[in-house]
């Protein structure tokens, strides 16, 4: 500790006074049409266009500068200024189209001063505002879906709370091990635990679809583990989302949708604007409204399946399914508001100071819907109030009932830092807050418990409430920050810093119907006993040095200390380099490092009973065991230990000709203790263990907790490239192609089961657990884009192959897997730039109709034999759809939309 210590007082002590900023404004243009994007720079300094193509590059200190303004496939201009204290200069740039320059500056990959995407000796991707617009996705984790390779997300079907908020992850790594950063600054988690069979399973991250597209500069992405730089969850990489800047133009756009089987309407509206601060500073703020409507793709559910499944007459069920072939169940994608508020500031408040600051606040509310539960699953014989509590059939008649599960998601963060320049020595403090909670309601249900009150009434059953509180999750953090960097010389540059973070993390009661004796059918509350808030805090600090040895030869160094009140310390480091020949056409870089993730406050103290699908059992009520509870000490459960990592890559960067690059990069990551959620340990042949006891006292199917289970390594190849070499009137086709293939995702060693678990002879990660880790997600992914404008028209087509995955779900037959073909996915966008000002967009998404498709296959005798019996297939099929209710995603989820081809058109003005 005194270590750092010592980095707090050396940081402290640095903190400097400044300069009035100079300053350079203009636009960047090509035949008169803006270009967004480009970069503009002097020495480390440096900015990107904005949406109309202008900049604006704040300079330090007053003297002369050589101003460079590049853009891919463009030639360089080039300029000198000298500016007086306080100046401003106006430049504005014609480019011309001819040469490749990928010289973006990034800030991600080093905490010394900003580098270019190829000098930097890491991979880091870069995307503007435009990039991700022209998807025409409606939110920021959906857009990335289709310009990353490396990324992927899912929306799950019918996964309670897991329907505020899609899991995401890079490099197949889960969405715990990216961290997110806005404006360079740590982001808050969600206050969602994925706890249902689905990707991401265990596991909690960022709400980046809560941050509006409009409100985005430009996105960083670091494709490599950078825990030395920036801490717990780095295992993967960074995404630093750099918000808009620009204090003197502004937009508004209106967007509309729908699929085209006529459902999925989506309608939004987004405004973003700027504006001076005095002489110095500037504030730009986003406003972004939108809704969802339902669309619906249930399939057609098999009778002989659900009579067997519920023991119904097959007369009885086929009368119900031939009224309502998919038994009423209501699933794909959800009605879903947001209404998302972002505020980006800066201004500087003395001759040495500048003043920053951003903010954000989400509201976004989910209505979606249980399974429904038909009359021979829920029978009027067995709870006669039904009839009077449901009347849903034509005539007033029971016919089932369908209970909602309502979603209410706020989401709010906020920085304000000071940044201080003097004698060469540059000092950043900041402090972070913010805060994500989710809170439910369950209605059109019931408690259906039997329990009797003393005068022999029951308790629930006619007497239960229909809606209920099952309360819900929240997760707050509170972060403060001090870098402090400098340039020694034009070879060295130095950084140092310390972060301090508090964390809390809060289970919210629900009312007491909806947890007591079983609770609300359909999602349990939380029970008070399994409620309550948890805290932590950490303290770390970080060195990094790096040394131009020449003006090719580029190495890396940082070292980080951690010390949590939780756990103990972590200490890791990275070394990193890169080195340039061939006139600057060839670049090797290469990186290692080691790395940690933090066990999250949500996987050491959830605990709670759950709903879940058992394939052959239906919905069965399991419970969650915190790792820090009683039951975790009677069962004899480790406590959990932070994840540690290695992380490789090599790479090579190629620019044999002024129109073409290529990069290429190699990355190898091994996960020592990775923790997980544990399958569902079920009772013994024995039935008379401390497991058994537990599951008998709480009237549980199973149980679940966490682990640190398993080591996994995870290699794979990384490609992208850029051509701009075909013109067709004086512009440029550029072609686009960049690819993820996966060579490597698999477990290492033996599963570390806790002595109970072993005992059981069962086993805490079963195939259907590792299939989620290692195989359900593709197994190699491509984009190619063709992007062409001329005039005040622009054209893009692009095309995103998913590769296969395989699934081994729960309770499957031995011997059979199922796989997820590969597909492709093509999506047309189409700009007209009526005047500067006013231009349309439309987007025809998937417009070939493409839909996900799975299909069982062998993988013994066994299963060659199940592949030939037609009658034992379709009820293996109907054991993994829940009777074909999701015949086109099975419970795992899907990897593009199952819905179909998506138009969506909008308009904007620009003011």
């Amino acid at each position: 500790m005194r270590s750092l210590h010592f980095l707090l007082f050396l940081a402290l002590c640095a903190l400097p006074g400044l300069t009035v900023a100079q300053t350079v404004t203009g636009t960047v243009t090509d035949l008169g049409e803006p270009i967004i994007g480009a970069t503009i720079s002097a020495g480390s300094v440096g900015t990107v266009t904005d949406v109309d193509g202008t900049f604006e590059l704040n300079l330090r200190e007053a003297g002369t500068y050589t101003l460079n303004a590049t853009y891919i496939g463009y030639t360089t201009e080039m300029r000198e200024f000298t500016l007086a204290a306080g100046q401003t200069e106006t430049w504005d740039i014609a480019l011309v189209s001819g040469a490749t320059n990928l010289d973006e500056l990034v800030v991600v990959g080093s905490r010394t001063a900003p580098r270019s995407s190829t000098t930097s000796p890491l991979p880091v991707d870069v995307f503007t505002s435009d990039d991700l617009t022209t998807t025409g996705q409606l939110t920021f984790d959906k857009a990335l879906q289709y310009r990353v390779p490396s990324f992927n997300t899912v929306q799950t079907p019918v996964n309670d709370a897991t329907s505020l908020l899609d899991p995401y992850e890079i490099r197949n790594m889960g969405p715990s091990r990216t961290l997110i950063l806005i404006n360079g600054k740590r982001k808050n988690m969600s206050a969602l635990l994925y706890t249902q069979t689905s990707p991401g399973r265990g596991e909690t991250g960022a709400d980046i679809s809560a941050i509006p597209t409009d409100a985005i500069k430009r996105v960083e992405i670091l494709r490599d583990g950078a825990s030395a730089q920036y801490g717990s969850d780095a295992i993967a990489g960074v995404m630093n989302i750099v918000l808009k800047d620009n204090a003197e133009d502004g937009s508004v756009t209106l967007r509309t949708g729908i699929t085209s089987e006529g459902d999925g309407a989506q309608y939004g509206i987004a405004l973003n604007n700027g504006t001076n601060i005095g002489e110095t500073g500037f504030i730009n703020y986003t406003i972004d409204l939108s809704k969802i409507e339902l669309a619906n793709r249930p399939g057609t559910v098999s009778a002989a399946g659900e009579a067997g499944d519920f023991g119904a007459s097959i007369e009885d069920v086929q009368s119900f399914l031939n009224r309502y072939p998919d038994a009423r169940n209501i699933n794909g994608s959800p009605e879903t508001t947001a209404s998302k508020f972002v505020v980006n500031f800066g201004s500087d408040v003395s001759e040495n100071t500048e003043f920053y600051g951003n903010a954000s606040y989400v509201y976004k509310k989910v209505n979606s819907f249980a399974n429904y539960r038909t009359p021979y699953w829920r029978t009027e014989a067995d709870f006669p109030y039904l009839a009077d509590f449901f009347p849903n059939g034509d005539n007033g008649q029971y016919i089932g009932y369908v209970p909602t599960f309502e979603g209410n998601l706020n989401d709010y963060a906020g920085t304000v830092g000071f940044l201080t320049q003097k004698d060469g020595w540059i000092a950043d403090v900041s402090f972070t807050t913010g805060g994500n909670e989710q809170t439910y309601t369950v209605s059109n249900s019931h408690n259906r418990n039997g329990t009797l009150n003393p005068d022999g009434t029951f308790k629930y059953r006619e007497n239960s409430p229909i809606n209920f509180d099952p309360g819900g999750t929240r997760f707050t953090h509170n972060v403060g920050n001090i870098d402090i960097t400098r340039r020694l010389s034009d070879r060295v540059g130095i950084a140092f810093g310390s972060e301090f973070r508090s964390e809390n993390f809060t289970v919210i009661e629900g009312d007491l119907a909806s947890y007591e004796d079983g609770g609300a059918d359909s999602f349990s509350g939380n029970d008070p006993r399994n409620s309550g808030t948890f805290n932590r805090y950490n303290f770390g600090g970080y060195a990094d040095a790096a040394f131009d040895f020449t003006d090719d030869f580029l190495v890396n160094a940082t070292v980080r200390l951690e010390n949590y009140s939780d756990f103990g310390n972590a200490f890791v480091y990275k070394v990193s380099s890169r080195y340039k020949f061939a006139d600057d056409k060839v670049t090797l870089r290469a990186s290692f490092s080691t790395g940690f993730k933090a066990p999250s406050l949500h996987q050491i103290y959830t605990q709670k009973a759950q709903y879940q699908f058992v394939p052959g059992q239906g919905i069965q009520v399991g419970g969650l065991v915190s790792n820090a509870s009683r039951e975790a000490r009677l069962l004899g459960l480790p406590a959990l230990e932070p994840e540690k990592s290695t992380n490789f890559t090599a790479g090579i960067g190629l620019r044999p000709s002024s129109d073409l690059s290529i990069t290429i990069d190699y990355y190898n990551i091994k996960v020592e203790d990775r923790l997980i959620l544990s399958t569902e340990i079920g009772a013994t042949d024995a039935g008379n263990t401390a497991l058994d006891e537990l599951l008998t006292a709480n009237n549980l199917s199973d149980l679940s907790f966490f682990v640190n289970g398993l080591d996994t390594r995870t290699a794979g190849i990384d490609f992208v490239s850029n051509y701009r070499g075909l013109r067709f009137n004086d512009r440029s086709l550029v072609i686009n192609l960049s690819g993820n293939y996966t060579l490597q995702n698999e477990r290492i060693g033996d599963i570390k089961n806790p002595d109970i678990v072993a005992s059981a002879g069962q086993s805490v990660a079963n195939p259907t657990q590792e299939a989620l880790f290692f195989t359900s997600r593709p197994r190699f992914k491509g984009i190619l884009g063709l992007d062409y404008d001329w005039d005040k028209f622009g054209v893009s087509v692009n095309n995103t192959l998913f590769g296969p995955t395989e699934f081994r779900q729960q309770g499957l037959a031995a011997g059979l897997y199922t796989t997820f073909e590969t597909k492709l996915v093509t999506d047309l966008s189409l700009i007209y730039r009526a005047t500067e000002q006013f231009s349309l967009q439309f987007n025809a998404n998937n417009i070939f109709n493409v839909l996900p498709e799975w299909s069982f296959k062998s993988e013994s005798p066994a299963g060659e034999a199940l592949l030939n019996d037609a009658a034992a297939l379709q009820n293996q099929s109907n054991l993994i759809t829940f009777n074909q209710r999701y015949s086109r995603m099975t419970y795992d989820g899907y990897h593009f939309s199952q819905l179909g081809t998506i138009l969506t058109f909008s308009a904007t003005l620009r003011f």
